[in-house]
Formats: structure tokens, C-alpha cells, sequence
């Protein structure tokens, strides 16, 4: 129940205000407990944060002046102590997965210092590989959502260096292809996940994180693809986009979510836009893409809000 539902049946219904006030704040409002939970895990999450980035500055300015084995130890050592922590304190566990979150970044940091110490000469790609590689446990034991986006990260990194430092042979499409593919069928598996296993809740703003990074990567292809149509993978990637495309605006609103109703339209925009531009690159055809983008994203947004609100009165 929202504040949406409780205005509905207090229209038509003799609910008294006392009811409707102890029903907002009972299921609306936020009460000082909620509040301070909050408050703790924001200043914990930018503690951790600052500290992080604090170190890493440290070593940045100090780099000359620090012996080799003070900057392994260092490093080491507080990657020991935030893991010792995290294992054997008694601290709520939001808490102890925000320090492991802290932690994983410190392994990058100490894969940077042991390349910049003993210049290894590896690739950038074996950097992010070897990171990680090396949280790919804490990752999955915590399941914590912020590391796992940070793992996510990491994962389409480490395949995008990949691509560019040892397999320069692979086509600009085919490696954005790669990506589209990657988390497009990852979002897939995040919506399937609570239907197999109702206890798994996934946060909103993580789901939509992946769907824009998979929109944005098949539309970086498409855009690639237009001025270079002749490269096989490209047609490859129009067809899975056009499938995906369509999947994802029959989920929207099949599940009455309009944010891939407003991602997957912007995109669809933008390809067309760089279609009109690749018939013509004149004054006049910029024109045309600029009253195309106004009208086309004013549109957008006059549907979008029509949308809302039938859903609305639906409820």
C-alpha cells in the first residue's frame, strides 16, 4: 500500500482522519528509527569512501618518499584489517559489506602499487582482470549490491581493455556487441531471479543501472554501425537490439515500469538521428535532426506521462 491507495480509499470510504493519519504513518512515513538507520549507513558509506580515496591520494603524493616495503605494508595491512572486521566484529551487516566494498577497491590499489613498484610491464587488462579475480569470492559470499556493481564494472573493463591492448583485430561493433549481449542477458537473469527465488529482492536502481549500460553499449554499436554498415557483426547487433528492444518495451509495460520506457525510446531516437545525419552531414539536414530530437523527445515525455497516468488510475 502507498499514499496513492490510502488517498483512493479515503475517498470513498468513511475513514476517519485519525485511521488515515496512523495508516501514513505506520506504512508512508519514515520514522526516526528509519531515519537513523539511514543516516548511519549514508555517513558509514562516505566515510568509507573518503578513506578510501584519502589513501590513494596518500600514496599519489608520498610515492617518492615511501620504501617499497612501506607501501605493500601499508596497503596490505589495511586490507587485512577492514577483512578482519568485516569477519570477526559484531557490527550490523550493511556495515560490514559497505567495509568489504571498501576493501575490494583497496586490492585495486594494491595491484596498482605492485605494478608501479616493480614495473611488471603487464597490460591494463590483466590489472582489472586480476582484481577482479581476486574479489570474486567476497562478491558472491556478501551479495551485496553496491559489489556487485563495482564487480560489474570491473568485468566490462576488463573485457573492453581486453579488446583494445591483445585482440586489436576485433571490430569496434563486435566488441560493443559483446557487451550489449553480456548484460542485456545478465538484466534478463536479475528480472527471473525473484520468479525462481521469491526470498532474492533486487534494488530498482541496480536493474536499471545494467539496462542503461546495455542500452548505451547497443547504441554506441548501432551509431559505429551506420557509418560502417560493411562490418558482419553489425547486422548481428541490429537484429538482437531489435529483439531486445521490443522485449524490454513489452516488460515495461507489462510491468508497469516506465523506465525502460523512456531509456529504450531515447535510444531509438538517437540511432534515428544518426541515420538522417548519415543521408546527409549539411546545415539544412542538422536542422532537421534538431526539430527531430525536440519533437520526438517532447513526445516522449507527453506519452510517458500519459502512461503514468492511466497507471495511476488503474490502481
Amino acid at each position: 500500500m502507498d499514499r496513492e491507495d490510502i488517498h483512493i480509499i479515503s475517498k470513498h470510504s468513511n475513514w476517519t482522519e485519525s485511521g488515515i493519519d496512523k495508516a501514513l504513518k505506520d506504512k508512508i512515513y519514515s520514522d526516526s528509527k528509519s531515519w537513523k538507520k539511514f543516516l548511519q549507513l549514508l555517513f558509514i558509506s562516505l566515510g568509507i569512501g573518503c578513506t578510501v580515496s584519502g589513501i590513494i591520494f596518500f600514496f599519489a603524493y608520498n610515492w617518492t618518499d615511501l620504501h617499497k616495503f612501506a607501501k605493500m605494508g601499508l596497503i596490505e595491512g589495511l586490507i587485512i584489517s577492514s577483512t578482519s572486521i568485516v569477519l570477526f566484529s559484531t557490527l550490523n551487516l550493511n556495515i560490514k559489506n559497505i567495509i568489504l566494498t571498501g576493501a575490494s577497491v583497496l586490492f585495486g590499489v594494491l595491484f596498482a602499487v605492485f605494478g608501479q613498484i616493480y614495473q611488471t610491464g603487464a597490460n591494463a587488462y590483466d590489472f582489472f582482470l586480476g582484481w577482479t579475480m581476486c574479489i570474486s569470492l567476497w562478491v558472491v559470499i556478501s551479495n551485496f549490491p553496491p559489489l556487485w556493481l563495482v564487480y560489474l564494472i570491473l568485468v566490462n573493463t576488463s573485457f573492453v581493455l581486453y579488446a583494445q591492448q591483445v585482440a586489436s583485430n576485433w571490430s569496434e561493433i563486435f566488441v560493443f556487441s559483446i557487451l550489449f549481449i553480456f548484460n542485456t542477458i545478465l538484466l534478463g537473469s536479475i528480472h527471473l531471479l525473484p520468479r525462481i527465488k521469491k526470498a532474492c529482492i533486487v534494488p530498482t536502481w541496480f536493474t536499471s543501472i545494467i539496462g542503461l549500460a546495455a542500452v548505451t553499449f547497443s547504441t554506441i554499436g548501432i551509431v559505429i554501425g551506420i557509418f560502417d554498415s560493411h562490418q558482419s557483426s553489425f547486422s548481428v547487433l541490429l537484429l538482437l537490439a531489435i529483439i531486445a528492444y521490443a522485449t524490454g518495451i513489452y516488460y515495461g509495460i507489462k510491468a508497469k515500469i516506465g523506465y525502460y520506457l523512456s531509456i529504450i525510446p531515447f535510444s531509438v531516437i538517437i540511432i534515428i538521428s544518426t541515420l538522417l545525419i548519415k543521408v546527409s552531414d549539411g546545415a539544412s539536414m542538422f536542422f532537421i535532426v534538431s526539430l527531430f530530437i525536440i519533437i520526438s523527445v517532447t513526445l516522449l515525455i507527453k506519452g510517458l506521462l500519459d502512461i503514468q497516468k492511466k497507471w495511476n488510475n488503474e490502481r
